[in-house]
């Protein structure tokens, strides 16, 4: 059994027709002691705006008040130029003016969040500058997870289904090896699903078996989370 590893769960693209999967999902993890970290965005396709949607505001409220953590990803999700992810390319002040906005709404739903976990886990260097400038302490990346104010990265790969990432049968195989490799040797072990694959049988049974697997091999729940600094404490 390792020592020290960590599982981190985040689920994305959560919204009135997605609800329900990740609902159910949320009752296999709390079946398995493992929390979650819903990645949460303002607006998405089709038209959906959360401000709009009671019911997923309270399910994601109950979600925080029980130990899940929420992460800010993105305010609408929309591709930039290049069909790159939304704040891939963006620069400094453009970057400012959507996270202002998506943090906006998210404090008038009382779901504001420290954490920023940007579409397809790419931001771009005007992003990284502006996000402190917003209140973001810590930032999500394909690779790593960035303290903002510390100035400090954590390296980690994400092992993703769905939001970009890949869902054929030889990746969710790999996604549940990679479980394995990564808690053996006591590392943190990132593991993200759309809510949308939730609702398919494959993608959803590699998920839980990566966690399983995890698990049986040592590894424990978390969540994505920010500890303030003594002084930032005091202050």
């Amino acid at each position: 059994m390792s020592m020290g590893a960590e599982l981190i769960v985040s689920v994305s693209g959560i919204r009135d027709n997605t609800r329900d999967a990740a609902i159910e999902f949320s009752a296999e993890m709390d079946r398995r002691g493992v929390p979650l970290s819903l990645l949460v965005a303002p607006r998405l396709k089709g038209k959906y705006r959360l401000l709009d949607d009671p019911r997923t505001q309270d399910w994601l409220r109950t979600r925080q008040a029980g130990g899940d953590a929420l992460v800010l990803h993105g305010y609408d999700q929309a591709d930039t130029k290049r069909r790159r992810a939304e704040f891939a390319v963006l620069p400094r002040h453009e970057a400012r003016l959507r996270l202002a906005a998506a943090d906006r709404v998210l404090e008038q739903l009382d779901l504001r969040t420290r954490l920023f976990a940007p579409p397809r886990w790419t931001a771009s260097a005007g992003a990284l500058e502006a996000l402190p400038e917003v209140g973001f302490r810590l930032v999500l990346g394909f690779t790593s997870i960035i303290d903002l104010e510390r100035n400090s990265t954590q390296r980690s790969w994400v092992y993703g289904i769905g939001d970009g990432a890949r869902a054929e049968p030889w990746w969710c195989r790999a996604l549940v090896s990679g479980a394995a490799r990564t808690a053996r040797r006591g590392g943190v072990f990132r593991l993200a699903v759309s809510a949308a694959q939730l609702g398919r049988c494959g993608p959803r049974q590699a998920v839980l078996d990566a966690v399983d697997l995890a698990l049986v091999h040592g590894a424990v729940g978390a969540t994505y989370r920010w500890e303030p600094c003594a002084a930032g404490r005091a202050a």
